[in-house]
């Protein structure tokens, strides 16, 4: 049913990577959060790493809207789910404000999921390197695409009151609002490394230490009232908020019980890794299992010597493992029960670092050895969006089934492909990539599985009967 739905927002949005979303954004959250309000945090675009940033900030899950690998209509309800009762959010851009799918104009740009959400654009700029040029810069942004609202600018690593006054004394000329000044803070930055920020897992005292840092430099530095005044002039949004289990039932379909994995038995009992090296997931995956009837458990790799007990399917999704892969190793009791499980045919969906785990060595260091392949770092980044088509019936997906991904490594696996690949890709390259043997679907895709429930439930089934 398509309702009334309203929640004071903003997108938090900058002209290039690098310029201090994830810091602004971050801290909003935490400043508003310690206000009292339930904020809902959201990020455009695929990335993992900042969510969980956001949900340490807010206390809620960090959520996705990446409108190509959901699809623009899927932007709202999404958001929609995840901002239920909340008093504020907040959406955390993608690189620069209009940089989206390379080839496909607007498509997952942050510009395209605020024109969908309806929602008042900040812009934060690096004013590091620049004076009265800022009121330029900002002035193309805002009238690039009139249908963007820009509702103000946030001014970060001002080098001093005097260049400050000069930057407002510009976008004041420009007839642009300053919400907000940041001096230079070097001391709340989050530490890097080859595909971005240290996740919130691996260094969860020192990111509760950041993000506090964050949200007083934000407090003292931004006009929160102006900003919330700011987010409560977006509108309604007209749409039916995504549900799990709704989102199980084919159009014209059954009732979402019917759909129920388990039939007249117990739960199937699906594990999925978690901890410090397996810290990509989307929310969204956890609560399809939940609503097609599975008990879902959350087991560290690095530390837990067995599989929670009564496991009947097992999720390994994306993260570092060749950050930790001396740590995994040793690991043997777990390393031969996931092997142990797969040779029995249990069912099995890896993700990236789950494709690695699955292999038999990763930089030299033994892993679970259930596919014949070797894992290693690479000098090479590869990254971008892929559509995908499903080459053999797996757990996962029928052979068929077409996704739209995203890759994101800098690591290679020898060979690249089973005899049975789990993908096809189509664009923006012809390869296939992946394994499917027996119950196990390993490949470097990573997808987002509320664009196609129907693998959700396909796999919840596959792990029922495997109980």
């Amino acid at each position: 049913m398509v309702t009334s739905f309203h929640i004071p927002r903003l997108v938090i949005a900058a002209p290039s990577s690098g310029s201090g979303k994830t810091t602004v954004a971050t801290g909003l959250m935490a400043a508003f959060s310690e206000r009292g309000l339930a904020v809902s945090p959201h990020k455009a675009g695929p990335d993992y790493i900042d969510p969980g940033y956001h949900a340490l900030a807010t206390g809620r899950p960090g959520r996705n809207l990446d409108a190509f690998m959901c699809g623009p209509e899927l932007v709202a309800p999404l958001f929609a789910h995840g901002a239920a009762g909340c008093d504020l959010a907040l959406v955390e851009g993608v690189m620069g404000l209009y940089d989206g799918a390379a080839g496909r104009g607007e498509l997952a740009s942050t510009a395209q999921v605020a024109k969908v959400l309806r929602a008042p654009v900040v812009l934060v700029v690096d004013a590091s390197s620049q004076s009265r040029s800022v009121a330029a810069l900002v002035h193309g942004f805002a009238s690039f695409d009139p249908q963007v609202r820009m509702g103000g600018v946030i001014l970060n690593k001002v080098g001093s009151d005097r260049h400050e006054a000069m930057l407002r004394e510009a976008l004041e000329e420009a007839g642009m609002p300053v919400l907000g000044v940041l001096r230079r803070a070097p001391q709340v930055a989050a530490p890097s490394r080859h595909l971005g920020l240290v996740p919130v897992a691996e260094r969860r005292s020192d990111a509760v230490s950041s993000v506090s840092a964050l949200a007083d430099q934000v407090r003292a530095g931004c006009d929160l009232e102006a900003l919330m005044a700011l987010a409560r002039t977006a509108p309604a949004l007209e749409c039916e908020p995504w549900s799990p289990e709704r989102a199980l039932v084919p159009p014209g379909g059954a009732a979402p019980q019917a759909l129920d994995a388990r039939g007249t038995g117990p739960r199937p009992v699906i594990a999925v890794a978690g901890g410090p090296a397996f810290t990509f997931s989307y929310a969204e995956h956890a609560e399809l299992l939940t609503a097609a009837g599975a008990e879902v458990v959350t087991f560290d790799p690095l530390r837990d010597e067995a599989l929670p007990a009564g496991t009947t399917g097992l999720v390994i999704g994306g993260g570092f493992p060749e950050v930790y892969a001396p740590e995994l190793a040793a690991n043997a009791p777990l390393r031969e029960a996931v092997a142990a499980f797969a040779a029995a045919g249990g069912p099995v969906a890896a993700e990236c670092a789950g494709l690695l785990y699955l292999a038999r060595s990763l930089d030299g260091k033994p892993m679970c050895g259930v596919l014949d392949a070797d894992a290693r770092m690479s000098e090479r980044l590869t990254l971008g969006y892929r559509e995908a088509v499903a080459v053999s019936d797996s757990a996962l997906a029928a052979a068929g089934t077409r996704l739209r991904g995203h890759e994101f490594h800098r690591t290679v696996i020898e060979p690249g492909a089973g005899a049975a690949p789990a993908w096809g890709f189509t664009h923006p390259e012809r390869r296939v990539e992946g394994f499917v043997r027996q119950g196990v679907h390993a490949s470097y895709l990573h997808t987002h599985w509320a664009a196609e429930p129907s693998v959700a439930l396909r796999f919840a089934r596959s792990a029922a009967r495997a109980g």
